[in-house]
């Protein structure tokens, strides 16, 4: 396992350090650095008081950050960015507060074009990714009394990704990529106080019983698209599809996510956040997230 692992992040350590050492050949390396960032409050709420068709009262606030680095120089391009979101939901009749979402992910990629200029918009790449979540979480079900109850599932680096690759890449526009890489190096960290008293043949995010890791090698296919479907209505989609070599490679796992925002004014947007998961070692079903609201927008 650490010998492919090694040899992943050398490969990207290599890329990483010799991109340096040509940026550093420029006189004005501020001028190839482009920087940019989005704060985002979505709230919604909703109340009932003697409401005879029914409905429960709830309010829920999410805080999302989003941060890009970009240098493009002599061929080189290196896109950084930076995602992190917070919410949580609070439901008449249950006392505890339910997360709407949690998420800190990073991710890195590196590309130098090809000297031919007939392959056009086509470079070699490498990338890293990184994701986790801030806070634990929970599922809710109700004991024998009727009485709200949670048991722990996960909490911050449990599980936590970690993805090196390198492969090719494909760039339009910064809002039009993709990015292939079939050499793909995946570690999948969790704390052992949720391995260490499974049942024996039972996995925890496919981590085996008394491990806290577990490495994967495959290929991954990452890709972003925004574009303006109306006047004011922006539609971005991020996807990204992994597949593990080493076991069942026709399991597919998928992270897509479509943000739909109508903008109001400046400031003021509506926000329609879809995204789909699936993750054979966490659960075997297609898990689905909807998110709707109006946010507040500031440019950081």
């Amino acid at each position: 396992m650490i010998k492919y692992y090694s040899t992943i992040l050398c490969l990207f350590f290599t890329l990483s350090v010799f991109a340096q050492e040509k940026a550093a050949d420029t006189t004005d390396l501020k001028s190839n650095w482009n920087n940019s960032g989005k704060f985002t409050f979505l709230g919604n709420q909703s109340s009932y008081s003697y409401w005879t068709a029914g409905g429960q009262t709830s309010l829920s606030g999410t805080i999302k950050i989003d941060y890009d680095f970009n240098f493009e120089n002599n061929g080189w391009n290196w896109d950084t960015k930076v995602i992190t979101a917070y919410g949580l939901n609070s439901i008449g009749g249950s006392k505890y507060l339910k997360k709407t979402d949690d998420r800190l992910e990073v991710n890195s990629l590196l590309g130098k074009k090809f000297t031919n200029n007939l392959i056009g918009n086509w470079s070699y790449s490498s990338f890293v990714n990184f994701k986790t979540q801030w806070t634990k979480g929970y599922r809710f079900r109700k004991n024998a009394n009727g009485e709200e109850e949670r048991t722990e599932l996960t909490r911050f680096f449990s599980p936590a990704y970690l993805q090196i690759g390198v492969g090719l890449y494909w760039r339009k526009t910064k809002d039009l990529w993709v990015n292939f890489a079939p050499a793909t190096g995946r570690l999948i960290m969790v704390n052992r106080s949720f391995t260490e008293n499974l049942a024996d043949g039972k996995q925890y995010f496919g981590v085996n019983k008394g491990a806290n890791s577990r490495f994967e090698l495959g290929a991954s296919l990452r890709s972003y698209f925004k574009f303006e479907l109306i006047e004011n209505v922006e539609v971005s989609n991020r996807i990204s599809l992994y597949s593990d070599y080493l076991e069942n490679p026709g399991n597919i796992d998928l992270d897509y996510t479509i943000n739909t925002t109508m903008k109001v004014n400046k400031y003021l947007t509506t926000n329609l956040i879809l995204q789909f998961i699936y993750d054979d070692n966490s659960i075997k079903r297609l898990q689905v997230r909807e998110v709707m609201g109006i946010g507040i927008n500031l440019k950081i």
